[in-house]
């Protein structure tokens, strides 16, 4: 009697067309999507990094309303010296990912695409900035402000989750 075992931690294949990932990629900013497939507590990992970062959010007072009018009234380096060092990390990582060649920690390539720019990266820059003054709030720390008791800033959650919704409903009209 021949009994076949299938290991469920084994990552599994998303199989896919390639003209379906194809018209994808054509539409997405994220061009470095997974094809393996994991059991739902592999996602385990991301809520224990995403918990580190919110409590260093908190401790760093990076969430704090006070915090943010201070940069935009242009009184306070302390959030110019988070935003400053964490776009250094980033440039860094790039750099080192694209000079080394380093893979995912599942061993699939990193592809780092060129981006052209358009004029819409402004226009969607200047309401971000805007509805980030008014709110006190961008959306990386979002939960982090939701998780530390301030429940105003479910309004500015869903507010949004709203304006995410009508930016793909007017996509097709505007300018890319």
């Amino acid at each position: 009697m021949n009994t076949f075992f299938v290991d469920v931690n084994a990552p599994q294949i998303n199989q896919e067309t390639a003209e379906q990932e194809q018209i994808r990629h054509q539409d997405m900013m994220c061009t470095n999507e997974s094809h393996l497939v994991h059991p739902w507590w592999y996602n385990l990992k991301y809520l224990a990094i995403g918990l580190f970062f919110g409590i260093t959010f908190v401790k760093a007072e990076i969430v704090s309303w006070f915090r943010i009018q201070e940069m935009f009234q242009l009184t306070s380096f302390h959030m110019y010296g988070v935003i400053g060092t964490a776009v250094l990390v980033g440039m860094l990582s790039v750099a080192i990912i694209k000079k080394y060649n380093i893979k995912s920690i599942h061993g699939e390539t990193i592809t780092l695409d060129n981006k052209t720019f358009n004029k819409g990266q402004i226009y969607g820059g200047l309401i971000f900035g805007i509805g980030w003054a008014i709110t006190g709030a961008c959306p990386g720390p979002l939960f982090t402000q939701i998780g530390s008791g301030f429940g105003v800033v479910f309004i500015t959650l869903l507010s949004a989750i709203a304006g995410t919704w009508v930016y793909g409903y007017l996509r097709p009209r505007l300018p890319h």
